[in-house]
C-alpha cells in the first residue's frame, strides 16, 4: 500500500520560493539577503549544461565520505537522463533513475543543484515504499545533502522556508 504525500505541494513551494532567491541573487548580483531578520551570504549554486555534467555530479555527491557513511543507498548508482516533458524532474526508484528535462522554451531551471539535490533525497531513502515520499523524512536528508553540498546558509534558507510553509522536517 502506498503511502500518503501529504506534504508534496507544500515542499514544491518552499523549494520555488528558495529557488527564486537564489535566481534573484544570481540575476542582480546581490547574495546577500534578509531572512526573519537574519542577513545571509547565499552560497554559489551550480548549473549544469547536459545530462553529462549532471551524472557527473551524481557519481561525485554519492561518492563523498560522508554521504556513504550517512546513507546506505549511495552505494548504489544512479543513472541520469534526460526527460521529454519539462515540468518536472523526477526519481525512478526501480533502477534508480533520475530524469531531468533538459532545456526548453528557453530555459534549462531543472539543471540546477537544488533540484538534484531533491532526486538524490529520493533516491537515499532506505524503504522508498514505506516512506512518505515528501515527508519529514524525506526533508530532513534533502535539508542534510543542501548543507554538506551547497553550505549551510543555503540549509538555513532552506529549513526556515520550509518551516514557514508548514513543512515538517524530520
Amino acid at each position: 500500500m502506498a503511502v500518503r504525500d501529504a506534504q508534496r505541494s507544500r515542499v514544491y513551494d518552499a523549494e520555488g520560493l528558495v529557488r527564486g532567491m537564489f535566481d534573484r541573487a544570481d540575476e542582480f548580483g546581490t547574495r546577500t539577503v534578509e531572512l526573519h531578520g537574519s542577513r545571509i551570504t547565499l552560497p554559489i549554486e551550480r548549473r549544469f549544461a547536459s545530462v553529462d555534467s549532471v551524472q557527473t555530479y551524481v557519481e561525485r555527491v554519492l561518492a563523498l565520505n560522508w554521504v556513504r557513511a550517512q546513507w546506505d543507498r549511495s552505494a548504489v548508482a544512479v543513472t541520469v537522463r534526460a526527460r521529454a516533458g519539462a515540468k518536472a524532474a523526477h526519481y525512478e526508484s526501480e533502477g534508480a533513475v533520475l530524469a531531468v528535462p533538459l532545456h526548453a522554451g528557453g530555459t534549462a531551471w531543472a539543471l540546477r543543484e537544488l533540484v538534484i539535490l531533491h532526486e538524490l533525497a529520493h533516491h537515499l531513502e532506505p524503504k522508498p515504499d514505506d516512506a512518505a515520499p515528501h515527508g519529514p523524512e524525506f526533508c530532513g536528508r534533502y535539508i542534510e545533502l543542501v548543507d554538506g553540498v551547497i553550505g549551510p546558509e543555503a540549509a538555513l534558507v532552506l529549513r526556515t522556508t520550509m518551516y514557514s510553509c508548514g513543512i515538517r522536517i524530520a
